[in-house]
């Protein structure tokens, strides 16, 4: 079963030095830091956090594909904007501790629904790590791809600091 997990923003910093799809928590313009939210998925070895994306109007329109699930009307899961995360870095959200009730409740929301789509999810981020790996750079869903492996091999590098 998936579970939501927030991620460590200093290991989000690190490897976003090193893929333009990962994006820093806080931008220089921002006052706030973006909470990084998704689900953790084994993959060839490796833990793989795929960041929950807030739904937004052009989501409506998108229909689902293997790198794109629509979680009901609350956020998106980009699959091709996943990265391996060592699960120590990984802290599951626990939903008793969170005092905003809007967000408890959307949390919750999209916990139910990953739960249901939760073998599609697998099913396809597994689909998704393959195209990449066979087709890299030949198509367009590996143009917008993570580079995975050498995201596995800087995860492991951050690992060892």
């Amino acid at each position: 079963m998936l579970n939501i997990y927030e991620i460590d923003s200093d290991y989000i910093s690190y490897l976003s030095g090193f893929e333009e799809h990962i994006f820093k928590n806080r931008k220089i313009s921002q006052n706030f830091s973006r909470k990084y939210v998704g689900v953790v998925l084994n993959i060839n070895g490796f833990d793989y956090f795929a960041p929950l994306s807030s739904f937004k109007e052009k989501h409506k329109r998108l229909t689902e594909t293997t790198d794109f699930i629509k979680i009901g009307v609350y956020a998106v899961i980009n699959l091709n904007n996943m990265f391996p995360a060592p699960l120590e870095l990984c802290k599951q959200i626990n939903f008793n501790e969170i005092e905003d009730l809007n967000y408890k409740n959307l949390l919750r929301n999209e916990y139910r629904i990953v739960r249901q789509k939760a073998v599609l999810i697998l099913q396809n981020a597994n689909a998704v790590y393959k195209h990449k790996l066979l087709n890299d750079g030949k198509s367009k869903l590996s143009q917008r791809c993570n580079n995975f492996k050498l995201l596995e091999e800087k995860s492991k590098e951050y690992k060892c600091v």
